[in-house]
Parts: structure tokens; C-alpha cells; sequence
């Protein structure tokens, strides 16, 4: 009996490590959850010191925006998107946001998503067509997102970059100045853009510094999501590198 009792008891002094290590790891997942919130939290209304970005803005989203209440919060400019496949009802729209952020007194451009299906002419027939010929636009910005995987018919990627370079020039011919080039981290890894395409880059990274270009960008888009009054979805807050 003495002997079996002695067995027990090692059994239960071998099970304490174990419970302590449970113990350790299941403190180590609330702390990492813990973290992750308040990360989420803090990233709600997140953006750069304006000491080392003194120049700030944001991509509108596609709802309502208060665009003076975006300058009051920070930002000095607006980028407006358009993309060639928005329902029929964008040219109304574009067309009242972009006055009322220019009434703002906010310094507005356009960012046009590059759509690797449809054909170049078509995309800078409708940039055209939607964005007037005026010297103090910010230079218009090409959005490099979407790669050719979906499109019918199979679109190669030789296709698709011969198309784009032919955007960007009738882009620049229309706007008259040099576009920005908004690169996706995927978009760099499958056609490498940064290193043949010599434009400005505007790169997307939440909070950390991007670098997946391998060379210096202009824009950073630093919040994907950033919670603001001006509008009831979040905004894309973007800072400019002098």
C-alpha cells in the first residue's frame, strides 16, 4: 500500500510542470489577443507624425464623405477613385465629389484602377472623359491591384503590360504631367513594375514602412482603414515622403 501511495505521488508532482506550462501558454494567447485588440483599436484612428509627414491626405471612399471635415482632421489632399467598370450612375457622382473636395479647399487627384481585361483605349477614353484638363490636379495615379488571373479570354502578362504602358502615356497626355504608379504588393511580385516602369511609386503598408518596391516610394498609404468623422466607412490615409 505504502509503495502504490508513493507512486501516486510522484505522478502528481510530474503532473505540476505540465499544468504550469498550460497555464503559461494559455496566458501567452489572452496576451497575445489582448495586444491584437488594443492593435486593432489603436490603428482605428492611426497616422503618421505630422512632424515627419507634414503633407497628409486620403483616398475618398466610395460613400458619402464631409470633405471639410477631412481637412480639418489633417488632410491637405483628396484622391478621388474612378474605375472604368463603377455603375452607371459614377459620372453623376464623380463629377459632385470632385467639386465639392475642390470647394473644400482640399488639393484634389484622381486614382484610376487599372483593369488588366479591358483594353487600354477604353480606360483613358473614360479617364478623359471624367477628369478635366486643369494644370493644378495633382498628378493622376494609376492603381496597380488587380492581376489578369480572372480575366475571359486569358490575358498574358505580356499582354497586360504592353497595355499598361500604353494607359500611362495616354494618361499622361491627357493630364500633362507624370502619373504616380499605386502598386500592390502582388501586382510587384508577378510583373515587377517598379523596375521597369520608371514613375513615381505609391506604395500601400499598414503602419510599418513599405519597401517591397526596392526603391524609394512618394505616397504611402500608411491606414488602409482609419476611422474618421468625415464619413461613415473608414478612409485610406496616405502621407507623402519628402
Amino acid at each position: 500500500m505504502a509503495k502504490r501511495r508513493r507512486s501516486g505521488a510522484r505522478k502528481t508532482r510530474g503532473g505540476g510542470p505540465l499544468r504550469w506550462l498550460l497555464r503559461l501558454a494559455a496566458l501567452a494567447v489572452l496576451v497575445a489577443l489582448a495586444f491584437a485588440a488594443w492593435l486593432w483599436w489603436d490603428m482605428r484612428d492611426w497616422h503618421p507624425d505630422e512632424a515627419l509627414y507634414p503633407e497628409q491626405g486620403a483616398v475618398a471612399p466610395a460613400g458619402a464623405v464631409k470633405f471639410r471635415t477631412l481637412k480639418a482632421i489633417g488632410a491637405r489632399f483628396v484622391y478621388l477613385p474612378l474605375a472604368v467598370d463603377a455603375d452607371p450612375g459614377v459620372a453623376e457622382r464623380f463629377a459632385e465629389r470632385f467639386a465639392r473636395a475642390r470647394a473644400a479647399g482640399l488639393q484634389v487627384g484622381v486614382l484610376l484602377q487599372f483593369d488588366p481585361c479591358a483594353r487600354a483605349d477604353v480606360q483613358s477614353g473614360f479617364f478623359a472623359r471624367m477628369v478635366p484638363r486643369e494644370s493644378d490636379l495633382l498628378p493622376p495615379a494609376i492603381g496597380l491591384t488587380r492581376n489578369a488571373d480572372d480575366c475571359q479570354p486569358a490575358v498574358s502578362s505580356a499582354a497586360v503590360d504592353s497595355e499598361l504602358m500604353t494607359l500611362i502615356n495616354q494618361v499622361e497626355m491627357h493630364a500633362g504631367k507624370p502619373v504616380i504608379l499605386k502598386l500592390s504588393r502582388s501586382f510587384e511580385e508577378r510583373h515587377h513594375a517598379a523596375a521597369t516602369l520608371t514613375r513615381d511609386l505609391w506604395l500601400v503598408r499598414d503602419r510599418a514602412r513599405p519597401d517591397y518596391a526596392g526603391r524609394p516610394w512618394l505616397l504611402w498609404s500608411a491606414n488602409s482603414a482609419r476611422v474618421t468623422e468625415a464619413s461613415e466607412e473608414p478612409v485610406e490615409w496616405v502621407v507623402v515622403q519628402k
